[in-house]
């Protein structure tokens, strides 16, 4: 989905740049598609502050910064020096972001244990932001756009336009290894993104799957050189269920109240099994189901990305010069036209790098995310079809995180961490090439017409560290009402997760009839008004609510 703040997608599924599979979701970020080439696919040491007390909010006069009081429910036994530290809140102008952050927000770090398991070790920060309620305070809503490994410290603006921005403090985060928090996530150089990037990896011969194999364990071994094994070990969704624990308690809230989006569906999801009781209210948008395979996801989302292609093209070919053509039975054929020739030869740019085949699939499913940007994509073909590619390079630009200094947020290398240890590694090299004429077959549009039956093993199989979750039904006894958004032609977390996710939770289902990724927020009242309602009020929404 295209983050409301930034204009840069937070969690972007795979399209064609990052390595390994389609994560069924993700709000902006990089990697190979299955294994082929078609998806979008240290520790640092600190101190811990004491306990606070649990009154009002203070302020140091000696510096204007406030700090957040201390919640009364007691901390997990060995975490209380985690649980009761005193958060002092201040300018975000020292805070990593790509963009900027409203004046008014303020900033501050949470520290928490790298391994819960062991609270006496290594230590890292949590990077949080809040835009402070304005009238009559509930509490604190946590929000996160996705990813995994996008920022959310701008999504403390995501309720402005709402009634909750009166009601709540709203507080971003980037979850550990991300952004502004450290120790960070980082596998690749900035020249090196741009190498990958370059090479298709479409080859499918003995010789083409043997390439693609050594330049995912090779990533690979750069992250574990680079980032360190500790932590690679512990970036994932169990911890950072456990981070936001310790963020609920250290902003003051007995419960935690929840917006999650795409990827965070799945950090909400996983909250929810791990602290039922502390939930108030959670409302997950955009639903990674956790019961999927990572194979499952990938051909599922490999169909709502071609829906997705679908509609635009069905708007397309009603405009005069659209790129694809005026017979809709043709788009397909029309397409592969335009971005098959870049395999052997990248289009111009402006940009000494030009437009490579990566760059295009990538900028296409990137603008595939919301009918806002078809007019967008329209341009970029048409302009492709004219031998330029500056348009889709931009947007693939876009998708990978990369400034326009020519240096990267490590979206796309924290987005490969977290995948890599959330989901089992799929070695099974039968599967692996099932799932390559799977997605083929499920995503046409997509399909460079090279499958051969077999792929190479993503960079998943080649991970220095094990994986920390395996796929599994939600199971949360206890947990309050909460409330799931799904959106019918949503390309990268298809619908059926969202009523599925529902079901597991108990939860009330929002239907949207629409084709883009999430939408509570987004100016649809018949959304936004019982997700605001419910948030505030805890009134659960009408039973089988669709919007359109």
């Amino acid at each position: 989905m295209i983050d409301r703040l930034t204009g840069a997608d937070p969690e972007p599924t795979a399209p064609a740049g990052r390595r390994g599979t389609i994560d069924a979701m993700r709000m902006g970020t990089a990697d190979r598609r299955w294994a082929t080439a078609v998806a979008l696919a240290a520790a640092v040491v600190l101190t811990v502050a004491g306990c606070a007390g649990s009154g009002g909010e203070e302020t140091d006069a000696a510096d204007g910064r406030t700090e957040s009081p201390v919640a009364s429910s007691a901390a997990p036994p060995g975490l209380e020096a985690f649980y009761g530290q005193t958060v002092s809140w201040g300018s975000c102008d020292d805070f990593e972001t790509d963009g900027p952050l409203a004046s008014r927000l303020e900033c501050a770090r949470v520290t928490v244990p790298v391994n819960y398991d062991e609270p006496d070790g290594a230590t890292a920060q949590i990077a949080i932001s809040r835009s402070p309620a304005t009238g009559d305070r509930i509490g604190s809503l946590l929000v996160n756009p996705g990813g995994p490994g996008a920022s959310g410290l701008a999504m403390a603006n995501v309720a402005d336009m709402t009634e909750l921005a009166g009601r709540f403090d709203v507080v971003g985060f980037d979850p550990r290894g991300i952004g502004a928090s450290t120790p960070q996530v980082r596998c690749l150089t900035d020249a090196e993104f741009d190498a990958d990037r370059a090479d298709p990896r479409v080859d499918m011969s003995p010789e083409g799957i043997a390439h693609a194999e050594a330049v995912n364990a090779d990533y690979a071994a750069k992250c574990a050189e680079r980032t360190g094994d500790d932590f690679l070990a512990h970036v994932g969704t169990r911890e950072v269920v456990r981070d936001m624990d310790v963020i609920r308690a250290v902003l003051g809230d007995e419960q935690l109240t929840y917006l999650g989006f795409s990827y965070g569906t799945r950090i909400g999801s996983e909250y929810a099994e791990a602290f039922p009781g502390n939930v108030r209210a959670m409302v997950l948008d955009g639903a990674i189901d956790p019961e999927q395979d990572p194979v499952q996801s990938m051909v599922l989302q490999a169909a709502g990305f071609q829906q997705a292609f679908d509609d635009f093209a069905a708007n397309c070919v009603t405009v005069a010069g659209c790129p694809l053509g005026s017979d809709p039975a043709q788009v397909n054929a029309r397409f592969r036209a335009l971005v098959d020739p870049l395999i052997e030869n990248p289009a111009e740019t402006t940009d000494p790098r030009g437009l490579g085949y990566q760059d295009a699939i990538t900028g296409v499913q990137q603008a595939l995310y919301s009918p806002q940007l078809w007019g967008a994509l329209r341009s970029g073909l048409s302009a492709l079809a004219d031998g330029r590619g500056d348009s889709l390079l931009m947007l693939a630009d876009q998708y990978q995180g990369r400034r326009d200094d020519g240096t990267y947020a490590n979206i796309n290398d924290a987005f490969n961490a977290i995948r890599c240890v959330d989901d089992p590694p799929v070695t099974d090299r039968e599967v692996v090439g099932a799932g390559d004429v799977a997605y083929r077959q499920a995503a046409p549009f997509l399909d460079d017409g090279r499958g051969t039956g077999a792929a190479p093993l993503d960079t998943c199989a080649f991970w220095p560290v094990p994986a920390s979750a395996t796929p599994h039904q939600a199971n949360a006894p206890g947990l309050a009402p909460v409330v799931v958004v799904s959106t019918t032609q949503d390309p990268a977390t298809p619908y059926q997760a969202g009523v599925d996710l529902a079901k597991q939770l108990g939860a009330s289902l929002i239907t949207y009839r629409g084709t883009q990724h999430t939408v509570a927020l987004n100016g649809v009242a018949c959304v936004d008004d019982p997700v605001v309602s419910y948030l505030i009020d805890l009134q659960i929404p009408a039973a089988d609510l669709t919007c359109s």
